[in-house]
């Protein structure tokens, strides 16, 4: 398996990332017990979220000095273009979450879901193309139309959703900052990765400070019954699908193909639904089964097809 010019082999890059998509899906299914354990509104939660995992973050690189984390390098003193880094990805990712959240107030769940993380391989996809010259092909094509078509059916499957046009909107201005922050990740990866786990650390902080207004008119204290539950659910969000998993997400979006880098991620919602099913007691439903199976197939056929083009040359540049 080749090496990036961040020295982080593509086949682990795709191993981060697939971790990564699977961590995210369970942060939906903890969020849920979350809401039962406590008042605590989306935007808090996120804050919360985001905060904790920065101090995790913070803590892990206190602990090794030496290293720069998963992908990273030794920890240097931040250049001009290492501080545009981290604020643009920062503004990305706060745009990502808030304005999810608010289409999910808007025009529901099973909607505000399917038009972000459907637009976003879309939109990555013709900005992979453009900007940074990287050809997805006839098979990835395919691939990203059946893990959409897959993605619609397990999400609106025998629902009854209502669609808005303010929410559809809000979905779209969050796919578009999910894309910018996959984005802008390949493009500084291709250029030799940098400290990926200092642009993390960052990220974080500028995210932090973004959704800190929205959580703070929301209401940042939570009232339950339950506060050494809610404590655990909490601590286990900020770890697991946010410390842990955007290291991996940052340091493998750095070494693979952006529009391989959006379907994998659609790994998120098959984890929801089957941690829903397991745990939460929802019923398994065709549309679930059905809409799983596709976005398997599609994450597994694009994963397969990155790691061969890894062995050639820059295959996906012109």
């Amino acid at each position: 398996m080749s090496n990036t010019s961040s020295g982080l082999p593509v086949g682990r890059g795709l191993l981060y990332l697939i971790i990564t998509g699977a961590a995210w899906g369970t942060a939906g299914a903890a969020g849920s017990l979350v809401y039962r354990t406590s008042d605590l509104g989306p935007f808090a939660l996120s804050f919360w979220r985001c905060a904790l995992g920065l101090a995790l973050l913070l803590a892990g690189r206190l602990l090794r000095p030496r290293t720069g984390g998963i992908g990273g390098t030794a920890p240097v003193r931040p250049s001009r273009r290492a501080v545009t880094r981290v604020l643009a990805t920062g503004v990305a990712l706060a745009v990502f979450q808030t304005a999810y959240f608010a289409a999910v107030a808007s025009t529901g769940l099973a909607v505000a879901t399917v038009v972000t993380l459907g637009a976003g391989p879309v939109l990555i996809a013709l900005g992979a193309r453009l900007l940074l010259g990287e050809r997805l092909g006839a098979g990835g094509a395919a691939a990203v139309a059946g893990a959409l078509a897959g993605l619609a059916v397990l999400t609106l499957g025998g629902s009854a959703a209502t669609v808005r046009p303010a929410g559809v909107l809000l979905a779209v201005v969050s796919a578009a900052g999910y894309g910018a922050m996959t984005l802008l990740t390949r493009w500084w990866g291709r250029d030799g990765g940098g400290d990926t786990a200092g642009t993390t650390v960052g990220a974080f902080a500028v995210t932090s400070l973004c959704l800190l207004p929205f959580a703070a008119h929301e209401g940042l204290l939570p009232h339950t019954a339950h506060p050494v539950r809610l404590l655990c659910l909490l601590l286990y969000i900020a770890a697991v699908p946010t410390a842990l998993a955007y290291a991996f997400y940052f340091a493998g979006a750095a070494v693979v193909r952006s529009a391989t880098v959006s379907v994998i991620m659609l790994l998120e919602p098959v984890t929801a639904a089957v941690l829903a099913v397991l745990l939460l007691g929802e019923r398994l439903t065709a549309a679930t089964a059905a809409g799983t199976l596709l976005m398997l197939g599609a994450v597994a056929g694009l994963a397969v097809s990155e790691a061969r083009a890894s062995g050639r040359p820059e295959p996906s540049v012109v």
